[in-house]
């Protein structure tokens, strides 16, 4: 059925998102997309530009009598997130996502959409193809990793971009224009262990927690769903002292922006202690149900039998893992005084993976506080030195300062007005949006972020609302209208 989002209302901008659910393009490998995005520009012979960082800039002139207004910028990341449930089969770096029409919301088939950014970018591209649309100059500013590390926003040089006003097509709420934006860091930390032994007598076991929803780390983290990382540890904790079980190895989460919905780990317990250790596995299973029952209903919590492993980790460094990721700092930490309803500081337990002798930890802190996110890095770095851990921090990126007296959300408000009978509203979101680094390389622009309605991304259950779709097109196209002269 994905062929049929391309017969969607606005047509351009569906047949462009539908192109890009069909080309490959995970964070870092999004190479095949860049190609395609670099090819459409040239195909309609505008000023394509490819950037050393992988970045594409696309140049149309201004339709007749609109020579004088500001130049626009819509900017959208090309990649996208690659999360799957555990029982799909799909391969991001080579199959397209499968998508579907389901009660007016476009979705993937056990995959995430890439409605985040590719419905921002596909707006784009519709401007750039249109030919019955009213604007003055106007560029595509086509960003490469926003979702691993904000390697384009980050490499995109001064003086490229020709125009004034930026609008960055990646918020995902239709209704809503947002003026400002958290800062964010990578916590990165590493446990190194010996291999001992499994003690004689043991029967091994794969502890399987599933059915989280997961989803965006910054936009959903209010949410207050389970984090599978913080779940596994809290269960391991208690089985180590109650039962003797010992950690062979540990396979949580999968990205630093994605609340973790899966975590796996290979253990072994004396078998004399077997049925207890199932039994307090049960118990814990229906703790995790009832204290989230809202927000998880479909959590599974299962051990099956397996090989023995080789080895466990060395005990030390077991407990002091143990202790470190129970400790650790992990969800909403502080509300915004400024802004009602706004996540301030926040931290996501992301990723707990061990490997080679080695077992690999990352968070991604957000706020919107520099000095906050500064305390949170010392919280976590405290905690896990303490454990006997190296830890770094790296990735850091700024947060973006609203700015009240913008003169295009003046415009932008007044449009929407006029349009709908009522003004949007204004808020701040817990995400990284690239603006915050954008305006650091062009200081002079008027930045505004807005987009169509997207739901749980960074999950397989994203899903992208067809109407919104409509109407945030609509409201572009209105808002070219109106851009002020120069």
């Amino acid at each position: 059925m994905s062929n049929e989002i391309s017969k969607l209302e606005p047509k351009l901008l569906w047949e462009s998102f539908y192109q890009l659910t069909q080309t490959p393009r995970p964070s870092k490998k999004e190479q095949q997309a860049v190609e395609y995005a670099e090819n459409f520009g040239k195909s309609l012979g505008l000023e394509t530009i490819k950037d050393e960082a992988g970045n594409i800039i696309i140049r149309k002139p201004a339709t007749p009598g609109m020579e004088d207004r500001k130049g626009v910028i819509f900017q959208g990341h090309i990649d996208m997130v690659p999360q799957k449930n555990s029982d799909k089969v799909h391969n991001f770096e080579t199959d397209p996502i499968e998508t579907m029409i389901e009660d007016g919301w476009v979705t993937a088939d056990g995959t995430t959409l890439g409605a985040d950014n590719g419905i921002g970018v596909a707006a784009a591209m519709a401007v750039l193809k249109a030919t019955d649309l009213e604007h003055g100059p106007v560029e595509a500013l086509i960003t490469i990793d926003e979702e691993a590390g904000m390697t384009g926003a980050n490499a995109l040089k001064p003086g490229l971009l020709q125009g004034d006003i930026l609008l960055n097509l990646d918020s995902e709420d239709e209704g809503e224009l947002y003026v400002g934006c958290a800062g964010g860091s990578n916590a990165n930390i590493k446990f190194t262990y010996e291999e001992e032994s499994v003690p004689a007598g043991s029967v091994a076991f794969k502890l399987s927690l599933t059915g989280l929803k997961g989803g965006h780390s910054g936009m959903d983290i209010v949410l207050g769903r389970g984090n599978s990382n913080k779940l596994m540890f809290r269960f391991l904790k208690a089985a180590v002292a109650s039962v003797g079980a010992r950690l062979a190895s540990i396979d949580g989460g999968s990205l630093r922006n994605a609340i973790p919905r899966e975590a796996f780990a290979v253990v072994v317990v004396p078998q004399e202690n077997e049925n207890e250790f199932l039994e307090l596995l049960a118990q814990m299973e229906q703790i995790f149900k009832g204290e989230l029952s809202m927000s998880e209903p479909t959590l599974k919590f299962v051990a099956d039998k397996t090989d023995m492993p080789a080895f466990v980790i060395n005990q030390v460094v077991q407990d002091d893992l143990i202790n470190g990721i129970q400790a650790c700092p992990n969800g909403v930490i502080r509300m915004s005084d400024a802004m009602e309803g706004l996540v301030e500081t926040s931290s996501n337990l992301a990723i707990v993976k061990s490997e080679n002798k080695e077992i690999r930890i990352k968070c991604l802190l957000r706020s919107s506080v520099d000095t906050a996110k500064d305390d949170v890095e010392s919280s976590i770095e405290s905690t896990f030195r303490l454990a006997g851990a190296e830890v770094y921090f790296d990735g850091q990126y700024p947060g973006w300062k609203p700015n009240t007296d913008s003169e295009i959300l003046k415009v932008m408000k007044e449009v929407y007005d006029n349009k709908w009978g009522k003004v949007p509203e204004i808020k701040g979101i817990h995400a990284g949006l690239e603006c915050g680094i954008l305006g650091s390389a062009y200081p002079h622009w008027d930045m505004i972020s807005f987009g169509p309605t997207i739901r749980f991304p960074h999950s397989p259950d994203e899903k992208v609302n067809i109407e919104t779709v409509r109407k945030f097109w609509d409201y572009l196209v209105e808002t070219l209208k109106h851009i002020p002269t120069k």
